[in-house]
């Protein structure tokens, strides 16, 4: 099969791959249908991820059809149709018992990470009874992917760990695919203030369509627009939906009294903790890895028209130009790229 093999940092490329075959009587084998591309991908280019080893198929999202099942999978059988979820979970562990399965002890953030990915054209799901969801009929497989990763990653780590409540100031900052997906799901909770921060106007026109209700470019003006816009408090919430210092110190600039800074960027880099700012504050700071624990929920709306991920979607791939969806991903100042659905 073909597979997108990454080789060390900004080394990437499509090479010929053995189908992956059932390890463990839990897995499964999904021949893959569509997947897309993740800025966390884009993280792992950087040489910000170092779990993941040279000579790994990337990808963590996708939608297939199973081909073949272990032993001891029951609720899937060849020929079903299956969401791809970015998080293997047990669902026996301590941390699954806890409902964070992105801490499973024998799976979390795996695929494309410490196992081989879903950038290609089959992959090994382990633990696939408790790791992969139905697709439910009606729903096509572009918008499906939307909800492997970037619609519960916003969802649970911008706007459940951000708390956001009806009636909130919620700021986002970094209108890029996750930043979206935080804008679209903040507005099941009806907050009055929907303000999105980001450099690109194209992104920010974007947002604007998608609900929010002032948009940005970063820096002094915006720090201060946002003041006058909350009466002077700060922003209720604000979600850092990039991953680098100056959007979290931005995040750190805006928030109000008794506010919470929800982090769901990829760090690879220091961040400063403005402490001599911040201590006397109420502040709350959340950290969280998806665990997809919404993502039946995300499903039921997106099946019913409530939500509408495709939205998200600008490029079309098919896995023979992936090196080129990877360029036109990486350079979405230039593209206007949000997600890419590549095809295999």
């Amino acid at each position: 099969m073909k597979a997108l093999v990454f080789h060390g940092p900004q080394q990437i490329a499509l090479e010929d791959r053995p189908v992956p075959e059932v390890i463990a009587p839990t897995d499964a084998i999904v021949r893959v249908r569509k997947t897309t591309i993740c800025g966390t991908d884009l993280h792992i280019l950087k040489g910000d991820v170092p779990t993941v080893a040279p000579g790994r198929i990337l990808g963590h999202e996708g939608v297939g059809d199973v081909v073949q099942t272990g032993a001891a999978v029951t609720a899937f059988k060849p020929g079903d149709r299956v969401l791809i979820s970015c998080i293997s979970s047990c669902g026996k562990c301590e941390a699954c018992r806890r409902g964070m399965y992105s801490h499973c002890a024998a799976g979390g953030w795996i695929l494309g990470n410490r196992i081989d990915g879903t950038q290609a054209e089959y992959v090994r799901t382990p633990h696939a009874d408790t790791s992969l969801y139905p697709a439910p009929a009606g729903v096509d497989d572009d918008a499906l992917v939307m909800l492997s990763d970037i619609l519960p990653t916003g969802f649970e780590c911008g706007v459940l760990n951000g708390k956001v409540k009806p009636g909130d100031s919620v700021a986002i900052v970094g209108a890029g695919p996750i930043g979206l997906a935080a804008l679209l799901t903040a507005q099941f909770f009806t907050p009055a203030q929907l303000i999105v921060v980001d450099p690109d106007a194209s992104r920010l026109e974007v947002a604007t369509r998608l609900g929010a209700t002032t948009v940005l470019p970063p820096g002094k003006d915006a720090e201060e627009t946002i003041r006058h816009l909350t009466g002077g408090r700060g922003v209720d919430t604000a979600i850092e939906a990039v991953g680098v210092p100056a959007t979290f110190e931005f995040c750190e600039a805006i928030v109000a009294a008794g506010g919470v800074i929800a982090n769901v960027g990829v760090h690879g880099r220091k961040v400063d903790l403005h402490l001599e700012s911040l201590w006397d504050r109420n502040i709350s700071i959340t950290t969280r890895l998806v665990d997809t624990a919404a993502t039946p929920m995300l499903l039921k709306t997106v099946q019913s028209g409530r939500l509408s991920p495709s939205v998200l979607i600008t490029h079309h791939f098919s896995l023979a130009d992936i090196l080129d969806a990877y360029r036109t991903f990486g350079d979405a100042a230039n593209t206007h790229a949000l997600k890419v659905i590549i095809s295999p």
